[in-house]
């Protein structure tokens, strides 16, 4: 291979060299430009010389496969890359303000804080899996945001694609990584479960709000390997003031068994954006660690295994999607309901990992002030959310599987466009009653959220019916 030779001025493939910003382990970024784009640029180049790592030189080709097929406002664009006979180099775009790491002198950060922020980790997370891609080294360093507030997902050189050669298992028999954030299940050699990036997002969860990493500092294999027997201290054994609702969400996230873990980095960011909907189990007033006798057990009969015939990234998150559906909870739509509750019922029994938002809106008065309370004096939000509850009590949920959502809105169509857009719903169920002249002139709310939504919509209609105009004039998804 030929010696490289970076510097200053050089052009590699039309790109002029400009200055190293950073000399990583792996691999140096220099600032370049091209005369062909009109952004700014950085151009990753790996370590490759005599008595580097060869890890450096397998985790960049990765890098190269992987990074071109990535698209979304939460990676970085990349422009070219250049193959190792001549140099070889990854262009991407430079993306304003730096990483979390910057972040680290601060900890503890504010609860609410580290919310918004883990929240759009997950968020980006989220997109990089359904584009077949584990990140397998989420940390403080590997996430940057973005000027809009986008968290943004960097270095792909230990990431696994669902759709490309894994050459960091094939090559390496330990696993690479950032000891603090590594999953347990990759001490086994799993690398194919996006799970593990859970776990990862749970140890920098609990690191930003108690200030130390829940497995401490250990670099040696003997010491990670004590995650696959031993949990980590409750948050709230550090810090008495810890919710109660984020010390669920986060020893959900560094459970040992991937299943125990959220299904879906989006389930994750659900939860981390509606803290008023996680539903509290032992979890969350757990002021211990688990007792030694547990520990033994787990270390001699592990609960953990090597993959063996698992489904594939894209499935796993199929089977796993956020449903909503918009309800009318007013008085005289029994048999829409009744319809909606059909559907919803079947197409969960298909999806046991599925998470459902049961969503009604109140529609705000353009010009008029709004009264909170009805005519008898009840509380509008609160009588809705109880009737969003009752409704849904037939089909059996889990709680930890079912929320409920009272939007205010003057306009409920695009209320539900939003919290889909928002929270990454896949499926939005949604009733449509019988035709009138009002709605054929205005249109009708079913009728703008299935063409205007981004995921997939079924518009339920109640058995026919003599209903009366006055009836068919309400909007569908407010009462």
């Amino acid at each position: 291979m030929p010696k490289p030779m970076v510097k200053p001025g050089a052009v590699i493939d039309g790109y002029t060299i400009g200055e190293c910003v950073h000399a990583g382990g792996m691999a140096t970024l220099w600032t370049v430009t091209h005369a062909g784009i009109d952004a700014r640029l950085l151009m990753k180049i790996p370590r490759a010389s005599e008595g580097e790592d060869p890890a450096a030189i397998v985790s960049f080709e990765m890098e190269m496969m992987i990074l071109p097929r990535l698209t979304g406002p939460h990676v970085p664009h990349c422009y070219g890359t250049g193959d190792f006979a001549h140099q070889a180099y990854a262009v991407i775009e430079r993306i304003s303000g730096t990483t979390l790491y910057k972040r680290l002198p601060d900890l503890p950060l504010p609860y609410g804080e580290v919310r918004l922020l883990v929240a759009k980790i997950a968020t980006a997370l989220a997109d990089l899996h359904r584009q077949n891609v584990i990140h397998h080294d989420i940390k403080p360093s590997s996430i940057m945001f973005r000027d809009n507030g986008e968290a943004v997902l960097i270095d792909f050189g230990l990431s696994h694609h669902n759709h490309l050669p894994d050459l960091m298992q094939a090559e390496f028999r330990l696993p690479y990584g950032t000891a603090p954030y590594m999953a347990p299940e990759r001490l086994l050699g799993v690398r194919d479960d996006p799970r593990s990036d859970l776990f990862s997002l749970g140890v920098l969860l609990y690191f930003f709000t108690t200030g130390e990493r829940p497995f401490g500092e250990g670099e040696t294999l003997r010491a990670m390997r004590r995650r696959l027997w031993r949990d980590p201290y409750p948050p709230r054994a550090l810090r008495s003031d810890y919710p109660p609702w984020l010390q669920e969400v986060v020893l959900r996230c560094l459970e040992i068994e991937p299943d125990w873990r959220y299904p879906t980095a989006a389930q994750l960011a659900f939860d981390l954006t509606h803290p008023d909907q996680v539903k509290l189990t032992a979890r969350a007033e757990r002021m211990k660690r688990d007792p030694l006798s547990v520990a033994w057990r787990r270390r001699f009969n592990p609960d953990v295994k090597p993959s063996g015939a698992r489904s594939d990234l894209a499935t796993q998150i199929a089977m796993s999607p956020i449903v909503t559906v918009a309800l009318d909870t007013a008085e005289g739509a029994p048999e829409l309901n009744e319809s909606l509750r059909v559907t919803t019922e079947r197409i969960l029994a298909t999806l046991p990992s599925a998470r459902l938002a049961c969503v009604n809106v109140l529609k705000l008065n353009r010009i008029a002030v709004d009264k909170t309370l009805d005519e008898q004096g009840s509380n509008k939000h609160i009588d809705r959310l109880v009737a969003l509850r009752h409704w849904a009590t037939p089909l059996k949920l889990d709680e930890s599987r079912l929320s409920v959502h009272v939007l205010e809105a003057v306009d409920p169509a695009a209320a539900l466009l939003e919290f889909a857009e928002v929270n990454q719903v896949d499926h939005v169920i949604i009733g449509a009653r019988q035709g009138s002249f009002r709605r054929t002139l205005l249109g009708s709310v079913s009728a703008k959220v299935a063409a205007e939504a981004t995921c997939t919509v079924t518009v339920v209609r109640p058995p026919r019916m003599a209903a009366d105009a006055g009836e068919a004039d309400a909007d569908e998804a407010a009462g």
